[in-house]
């Protein structure tokens, strides 16, 4: 069986000075994760990537909250999660520090709650689950999902934190 790496780093730059701002140091490429996977999702594949603050979750909790395609890093004081996944792949469990509607223009789309599944189809607009209640979304259709969302929340926290659903 063949073992897949998914890897995230950082490239850091420096300056020699600001006077010649062409004159650089040499690249530096910093390992910050990786993840060994038996095989990659089939078909076509999407990156996704998010990032929360560390004062509300820790690197360890992003961890435990994350499915087998997702990778966790920490760099410039956040947590961030690169998820690989194919098209009508499922998001991570997670919540919003505040609300959320949903309006889809192709496809289907599903919204698990602690509250149940909500199904939301072409043309039809429905709320989220509400402020820092744990949810999960996901395209559940025959055709790929378009859909629009608007966020009112507290902008002094993290826009999405990981969570777990019951």
């Amino acid at each position: 069986m063949k073992r897949l790496v998914i890897g995230a780093i950082a490239a850091l730059a420096s300056w020699s000075s600001p006077s010649t701002p062409f004159a650089q140091q040499p690249l530096v490429i910093k390992p910050l994760a990786e993840k060994k996977v038996a095989e990659l999702p089939a078909g076509p594949l999407f990156w996704r990537i998010e990032n929360v603050q560390l004062h509300c979750v820790t690197l360890a909790q992003a961890q435990a909250a994350v499915g087998p395609y997702t990778l966790v890093a920490e760099s410039a004081g956040k947590v961030w999660l690169f998820t690989l996944g194919p098209p009508g792949s499922t998001a991570s469990a997670h919540t919003h520090p505040g609300f959320e509607a949903f309006y889809v223009l192709a496809g289907e789309q599903s919204i698990r709650s602690p509250r149940g599944v909500t199904r939301v189809r072409v043309g039809r607009p429905e709320a989220g689950p509400g402020a820092d209640v744990p949810m999960q979304v996901s395209s559940s259709g025959s055709t790929d999902l378009r859909s629009l969302a608007m966020f009112v929340v507290d902008a002094t926290r993290p826009f999405a934190s990981p969570a777990k659903l019951p």
